[in-house]
């Protein structure tokens, strides 16, 4: 490949109309056409590629589907309902809020798959609650807020576990399994580290609930925290798949909070459907930009050229494993994590495969290192929607998330040299990896 050749010019094409503020679909699906032009190619590959790709995989339903479940929960009263359960469980401690903070992106997890529907939806009303009176800092709530969004879509449902079985024919249902016990791993770091800083800064002790009032709001809250039970029930007593139980889970959503809580309007409802599209829109422009430029990809036998190359350095599976994670750190720090996982993992996974390592396992690391790259500066865009939420600063916030930041990458570190970490719960229910 030269300087001259048509993949190295569509490469710099799309660099330079990302870098113009074009979406990065766009860019790809633009720099493809204009390599299939400089290749002599039939550019009407590029329309049939997206198309199949899109049309073919009836798992990228699922996607808008936990994109739907998650609006419907934050118009109605189903995340209050749950924040106002987390209170009952850790609210007591120094630091409580904090602490429900996290425990509510556990709970969350379950439910939406979504890292952003986390922080823009449960996350601004702990960050509202956390600022009221003065009890924390605005940054350091923006800066919890972002870390513990993470979590989401580490514990399952996760949407970007659902990308990554699109371009790697790794088995949802235990993807999502591989992912519970990094999820509660981290989220454990970060109350550790929560119980940490409350000391050492002295945050407020909250009242505790009356007893008299604990059974009311748990029963409140059961509807709610059903749905969890419910999706991952019916995915892994096999009576649905991901896809299908994404569309029960949304459905359930609405369910229960236009019959039980009467807490949506047809506005709402409108309001729900209206933001949902436009968020799978987002993506699915994003995935079929990720298609067409890896039909270029192969096509140019970059994957295998890559594999060569690193067979040559003699690399075992640990010095892979850590030469992937620092690559998809300092990609995070750039790229938006649905662009990595659309076209930079794919180019690893052959190499993945010829060293033995379990897709699954390292499918996990790859989300993992992702969710990183959401709360890491430069790009961090969960970063900026917490400040745009709170008003802090974005260098106090990344000051503040700085400690949370250490244990996730010691949480990543662990789950990559200990593989029976992410494996063993998967093969606990039959996983023969």
């Amino acid at each position: 490949m030269t300087f001259t050749s048509p993949f190295s010019i569509t490469l710099v094409v799309i660099t330079a109309l990302a870098f113009m503020g074009l979406p990065i679909g766009l860019s790809m699906i633009s720099g493809s056409i204009l390599y299939l032009w400089l290749a002599g190619a039939d550019m009407g590959i590029a329309a049939e590629q997206f198309l199949n790709g899109m049309y073919a995989n009836y798992v990228i339903l699922a996607v808008p589907l936990f994109i739907l479940a998650a609006e419907f929960m934050n118009v109605g009263s189903m995340t209050e309902r749950l924040l106002n359960f987390c209170n009952v469980l850790v609210g007591r401690f120094r630091g409580g809020l904090a602490q429900v903070n996290i425990v509510q992106s556990i709970i969350f997890a379950g439910m939406s798959g979504s890292a952003i529907a986390d922080a823009a939806g449960s996350g601004k009303m702990m960050q509202n609650m956390m600022t009221r009176e003065g009890r924390y800092t605005p940054s350091f709530a923006a800066a919890l807020t972002a870390v513990t969004a993470v979590v989401g879509p580490i514990i399952p449902p996760s949407i970007p576990m659902i990308i990554y079985s699109l371009v790697s024919d790794a088995s949802i249902g235990y993807l999502f399994l591989a992912g519970m016990v990094p999820g509660l791993l981290m989220a454990g770091l970060q109350m550790v580290q929560v119980v940490i800083t409350a000391r050492r800064r002295n945050f407020p002790v909250e009242e505790p609930v009356p007893l008299r009032e604990i059974p009311g709001i748990t029963i409140r809250a059961f509807p709610a925290l059903m749905m969890p039970v419910v999706l991952l029930g019916c995915i892994y007593s096999g009576i649905t798949t991901p896809t299908e139980a994404a569309a029960i889970a949304a459905a359930y959503a609405l369910l229960i909070s236009v019959v039980l809580y009467r807490s949506i309007s047809f506005k709402d409802f409108y309001g729900s459907l209206a933001a949902s599209a436009k968020s799978t829109a987002s993506i699915g422009m994003l995935i079929a930009g990720a298609l067409v430029f890896n039909y270029v990809v192969t096509i140019e036998n970059i994957p295998d050229s890559i594999r060569v190359m690193l067979t040559g350095w003699d690399l075992s599976p640990t010095g892979f494993l850590i030469l992937v994670n620092v690559i998809l750190l300092v990609l995070g720090c750039l790229l938006e994590g649905t662009a990595i996982l659309l076209i930079i993992v794919p180019v690893f996974i052959p190499t993945a495969q010829a060293l033995g390592i379990d897709l699954v396992h390292f499918g996990v690391v790859v989300v993992v290192n992702i969710m990183l790259g959401l709360v890491t500066p430069p790009y961090g865009l969960l970063l900026f929607i917490v400040a745009k939420i709170s008003g802090a600063p974005i260098k106090d916030i990344i000051l503040d998330a700085a400690p949370f930041l250490f244990w996730m990458v010691v949480c990543l570190a662990f789950i990559t040299f200990v593989p029976d970490s992410v494996l063993w719960l998967p093969r606990l229910l039959g996983y023969q990896g």
